[in-house]
């Protein structure tokens, strides 16, 4: 299987959403989309990545979900086996059920930055493992495979990051290129009818547009197969660079509330 383009290779809305869905398998390297059943128009994505005797979950969720996201992990590999929670930013809704993985797994380690850290705290499970995503901005896999961490300040936290998986070149955004439907699928067909669902969150929750060209200057260069936001829908290989274009040319947060205090 040529790994870099399976999540291209899905058909567009043809995903069984009771069960774990493959986006990349090679060698001990494996990335899935776990998916709940969330109808709303906030359904949220929480991806896991298994390398060799490393777990990671990326976002898990909030608590209401948890059930879900556990059976979704036990089809895969026993949930004990979860070895580390990457959590982009602190909003209940990606990081709450933490304190639900910490009770399954007391020595699993926590990945984000020091300004979300601080926060997670008040979950009320402060006696957890932490490692700080700034220093260093790397995590190195079993088998080689790399996680490089990017700072992605206001987007729309101030301790906002994202996460790329060296190996398959996907790009695990959280909440940039988020969007907001209740036409909801795996993966975007056409990417022009995709924007007025990113408007729809980015106008609101981003804080400027500085913020987003900034962010798009730091990850550009890098070879990025897929982009795999916590909202909505997984952009391809064929769509990332109209999305790097979109943040480029977004008006949003600051922008707009603002712009009218400016006017004469």
């Amino acid at each position: 299987m040529n790994g870099s383009t399976r999540i291209d290779s899905i058909p567009h809305g043809d995903v069984d959403i009771g069960r774990p869905t493959p986006l990349y398998l090679s060698g001990v390297h494996a990335i899935y989309w776990l998916g709940i059943t969330d109808e709303t128009v906030f359904r949220c994505n929480t991806y896991l990545i298994h390398d060799g005797r490393e777990t990671f979950l990326i976002d898990p969720g909030g608590r209401a979900f948890f059930p879900q996201v556990r059976e979704r992990v036990a089809q895969i590999l026993s949930p004990e086996r979860v070895t580390g929670l990457i959590i982009h930013h602190q909003d209940p809704d990606l990081a709450a059920s933490m304190t639900d993985w910490l009770e399954i797994n007391p020595e699993l380690t926590v990945y984000t930055t020091p300004r979300t850290q601080v926060l997670l705290r008040h979950y009320g499970r402060p006696d957890y493992r932490y490692c700080d995503v700034t220093d260093p901005p790397i995590h190195t896999f079993p088998s080689g495979g790399r996680l490089q961490f990017i700072e992605s300040p206001f987007l729309h936290s101030p301790g906002a990051f994202v996460t790329y998986d060296v190996e398959s070149g996907y790009l695990f955004s959280s909440d940039i290129w988020a969007a907001v439907d209740r036409d909801w699928a795996l993966t975007v067909d056409n990417f022009e009818d995709h924007v007025p669902k990113m408007d729809r969150f980015h106008m609101d929750y981003m804080a400027s547009n500085i913020a987003a060209r900034g962010f798009v200057k730091r990850i550009e260069h890098l070879p990025i197969n897929a982009i795999l936001p916590q909202h909505g829908s997984i952009l391809g290989r064929p769509h990332v660079p109209a999305a790097l274009d979109y943040l480029r040319n977004l008006q949003c947060g600051t922008d707009i509330i603002y712009a009218a205090l400016e006017s004469p």
